[in-house]
């Protein structure tokens, strides 16, 4: 994809507001190029009068003016004029001043809006996306690379778009002061520009290509080495993340810096170029013209116009690198802003999906990939409403797929869902996640208090706290919580660092308790617990049958002692159904 194809992508995700914004931007652009050309401008009558107030006095257009302003000798006119000169600058000056700040202002707020915009998509998609992703590539485009398009693409159009209108100025200006002398000292300047433009382009590309990959690294071995720590300092390998951090940071910076100079070292050599141009100018004008007196004000034109104009080319290079150079971020970027929402978002989901009788899996068959081996091959199971259902198996053999496909986070490859008779789809799904309350194995946990993770997705002021007492206390983990000297104002730690694993556990059932939904589905939830409070635990959710649907999937063929009847899965298919006395008796 090339360069404008991807500005013209990023152009359609961006608001109208922004688009009001941006044009409102253009228009003080305008302006300032206005005032800039008046102040330019203004250095010729300026410098005239300094030089030869008598002159200027005497020109007859010039005389009904002063006849207005009540001039009545020559002197009076570089009062005058010193004024309007220095008036004329500060309004240049606090209007540049107005538009960085403006421009600085919306280029943020652009890339707010799209990192917003991208972090929705992404939350968005269905599970099984989120299954085939590493989650550093993305967390590294929306904390970095998002950013980087502000620096990169952004800040750099709206530079160049201020760049172009004061170079028209500025040209103009100058034309009118000397049009032989302008076309070569601006020729000049253009034509070192365009060589180091054409010599540079495939050199930014390749740079810039090597900081969206580095810059994905290090984020992957930053997550990676925070979250498995103790793995980490367990088996003494700070080193290895500690030398893979180094190079992929070392790689990311080094192509930083050489873009950075590639940008920026013309600015040295131009204004050099400038002085000694100068030089020369001054040298000619003196030569061609009648002396010093009348060479001045052109020269002074001049001299200004190129300590503008030396900027203004400098800034527009400096912006042309930074895209150039950003084209694999900006790519990157548009790769997650081109996710496509599901079809559901905006529209209304059925509110009348009810759980009363059966919930059935129809000949479903599922595989991750179109070329994976099959994960489940055509399996029927129905499940009652107040079942109890254990699930056992081989490691692989397809349980907790089973669960994900019943909770509706997969979709089958091949059959169907349904829940009393109705399929569930994109246009039911989020109403069945509302019935569904699930406990992994490794249970998630917010940085935050006790109660704000057992009363998980609810703010403050809608948190039941006797309900979150109720729902810890059948899990087993009130005592423990009223213990600690925050009791459930404790703060749990990065995902519940600070909580030993079966507390983790405890707090997930607990939350799945508060919920008070109609489907409980424990995958190795109880793992971590010893066998009293797992017997306890346990205790609570068979006496919630008939209220709840429970489906376990347990390590322990003891916990499942209480089901109604059990599952048993092999290579993805079902090998058995029975009570539990009946599978101890096959097995």
């Amino acid at each position: 994809m090339g360069i404008f194809s991807l500005f013209k992508g990023l152009w359609s995700y961006i608001t109208p507001q922004r688009k009001r914004q941006l044009r409102f931007l253009l228009l003080l652009m305008t302006l300032s190029s206005f005032l800039e050309m008046v102040s330019i401008g203004a250095v010729i009558p300026f410098l005239a009068v300094l030089v030869s107030p008598e002159v200027v006095y005497k020109y007859p257009l010039a005389q009904p003016l002063w006849s207005f302003l009540n001039i009545t000798e020559p002197g009076q006119l570089v009062t005058l004029l010193t004024l309007a000169f220095g008036v004329s600058a500060i309004i240049a000056g606090l209007t540049r001043i107005l538009l960085l700040w403006v421009s600085t202002k919306l280029s943020y707020a652009i890339g707010s809006d799209l990192g917003i915009d991208i972090f929705r998509k992404t939350l968005y998609q269905p599970y099984k996306v989120h299954t085939s992703r590493n989650s550093s590539e993305i967390i590294s485009v929306i904390s970095t690379k998002v950013n980087a398009v502000i620096g990169i693409a952004i800040t750099p159009v709206l530079t160049i778009i201020n760049s172009t209108m004061m170079f028209l100025v500025i040209l103009f200006i100058l034309l009118m002061a000397d049009t032989y002398i302008a076309l070569i000292g601006i020729g000049g300047f253009g034509l070192v520009y365009a060589i180091l433009i054409l010599s540079s382009q495939n050199k930014l590309k390749s740079n810039g290509a090597r900081i969206s990959v580095e810059s994905t690294k290090v984020i992957k071995i930053l997550q990676e080495g925070l979250g498995g720590i103790r793995d980490i300092l367990i088996d003494g390998i700070q080193e290895l993340y500690c030398k893979s951090y180094k190079s992929a940071d070392i790689a990311m910076r080094r192509a930083q810096a050489r873009n950075k100079f590639i940008g920026g070292s013309p600015r040295y050599v131009m204004e050099s170029a400038g002085m000694i141009l100068i030089s020369l100018l001054a040298y000619i004008l003196i030569q061609k013209g009648n002396g010093i007196t009348e060479a001045i004000p052109i020269l002074g034109t001049l001299a200004l116009g190129a300590q503008r104009l030396l900027p203004v080319l400098q800034q527009g290079y400096s912006a042309w690198t930074e895209i150039r150079g950003g084209q694999a971020v900006l790519k990157d970027v548009m790769v997650l802003l081109d996710q496509q929402l599901p079809s559901y978002i905006g529209k209304a989901q059925k509110n009348n999906l009810n759980f009363n009788e059966t919930i059935a899996l129809n000949k479903v068959s599922f595989k991750y990939e179109e070329k994976s081996p099959w994960v489940l091959k055509d399996v029927d199971l129905s499940i009652k409403k107040g079942d109890c259902i254990g699930f056992i198996g081989t490691t692989g053999c397809g349980k907790s797929t089973m669960l994900d496909i019943i909770m509706g986070l997969l979709p089958p490859f091949n059959g169907y869902l349904t829940v009393d008779g109705e399929i569930i789809d994109f246009n039911n799904q989020n109403n069945w996640f509302s019935h569904i309350a699930h406990v992994p194995q490794t249970v998630f946990l917010a940085d935050c208090s006790i109660e704000k993770n057992i009363a998980f997705g609810e703010s403050v002021h809608e948190i039941n706290f006797d309900r979150v007492k109720g729902a810890a206390k059948k899990a087993q983990i009130h005592e423990a919580i009223e213990s600690w000297p925050d009791k459930y104002q404790t703060i749990v730690g990065e995902r519940g660092a600070r909580l030993s694993g079966g507390q983790r556990q405890r707090i997930g059932i607990a939350r799945a308790f508060y919920k008070q939904s109609s489907i409980l589905i424990l995958d190795e939830a109880t793992s971590a617990l010893d066998n009293k409070t797992e017997q306890h635990v346990m205790k609570e959710i068979i006496e919630s049958r008939g209220v709840l649907t429970v489906l376990i999937i347990a390590h322990r063929l003891t916990t499942l002692k209480e089901c109604t009847k059990i599952v048993e899965l092999s290579n993805g298919q079902i090998k058995q159904i029975g009570t539990y006395q009946q599978v101890i008796n096959r097995n």
